[in-house]
């Protein structure tokens, strides 16, 4: 088994078609067949089914299929990191965050890293836990902030916890309180409608477990929200929603009101490959968010769910 044959049989699996495939590695249609046939030669088994022109993968096809792919992204990550050492090309660098924290904690890390490293390649996927669990698994990216525990994450991953967040309530009007601290419970949401995030999305099981755990289900008002369309949604005063303070920092049309002790909190976990080195660039972002994180727990007052300073009517 040969790498550039892995290349060919990737690249027809993803066409269907041998004389599109060939085109897009660049050899000519016989040559491409001749490769495939001796890839299946040396497997012991045909991987494609040529039925009245229509191309479709058999099983051993489907077996070989995502392999493949994870052996050709690991060559890929392998060469970029020797010729990152010895300075033939830009450092690259894939970084995989789900909606709220790209919009929160990634942007000043990323700011930072390329201020320090400004040729480097930067690449950010937006998605939830499980598919950024999913797509590290399969070489795509180089690490990822998920939230944990993210479901079937694999014993092939090295998951970090880095921080431990506070949700907090926004809101447009102010909120009927037990507190006299102006702290909201969890119960206090019992009559109150909720913008609910769509399945599958971390703060929406995050809020319903917390609902539950107090003796009663919610009552939504819209429900299956990205981050931005739930934010939307309060604004417009549709119900109100627990999400991560940071969030709603830049919102001034959304007040928030803490939850009282002890409130619903999140982990946030930086996670990679165990069986692959992290590039030099990797391990360089790796080492500035952690920075960061330190700085934001201990100078804005990230775990208390908001920033130093935020003023809900500012």
């Amino acid at each position: 088994m040969q790498l550039h044959q892995l290349r060919y049989f990737v690249a027809v699996a993803e066409v269907r078609h041998f004389t599109q495939a060939a085109d897009i590695v660049g050899i000519t249609q016989p040559s491409l067949s001749k490769q495939i046939h001796a890839l299946e030669g040396a497997l012991g088994a045909p991987l494609f089914e040529r039925v009245r022109g229509n191309i479709t993968l058999t099983a051993a096809g489907e077996v070989l299929l995502p392999l493949a792919k994870r052996i050709l992204a690991d060559v890929e990550t392998a060469t970029r990191e020797v010729q990152e050492l010895v300075g033939l090309r830009r450092g690259r660098v894939r970084l995989g965050a789900t909606p709220s924290l790209a919009t929160s904690l990634a942007p000043p890390v990323l700011r930072r890293f390329r201020d320090a490293h400004p040729s480097v390649d930067l690449r950010v996927e937006e998605g939830g836990s499980q598919d950024l669990v999913r797509d590290l698994l399969r070489g795509d990216l180089d690490l990822a902030l998920i939230i944990m525990p993210a479901q079937g994450t694999d014993p092939g991953l090295r998951v970090d916890p880095i921080l431990t967040e506070s949700l907090v309530v926004a809101s447009v009007d102010p909120l009927p309180t037990a507190s006299a601290s102006g702290e909201l419970r969890i119960t206090d949401l019992r009559d109150q409608p909720l913008v609910m995030f769509r399945e599958g999305y971390d703060l929406r099981d995050a809020t319903l477990q917390a609902c539950r755990e107090a003796g009663f289900e919610p009552r939504l008002s819209v429900d299956g929200g990205e981050m931005d369309a739930v934010l939307s949604f309060v604004e417009a005063g549709l119900g109100v929603a627990l999400v991560p303070g940071f969030v709603v920092a830049r919102r001034p049309g959304i007040r928030v009101t803490r939850l009282a002790s002890p409130g619903v909190r999140r982990t946030i976990a930086v996670a990679r490959r165990r069986d692959v080195v992290p590039t030099h660039a990797g391990r360089e972002l790796r080492r500035i968010l952690l920075e960061y994180v330190r700085t934001a727990i201990e100078i804005d007052g990230w775990e208390r769910g908001l920033p130093s300073g935020y003023r809900p009517d500012a």
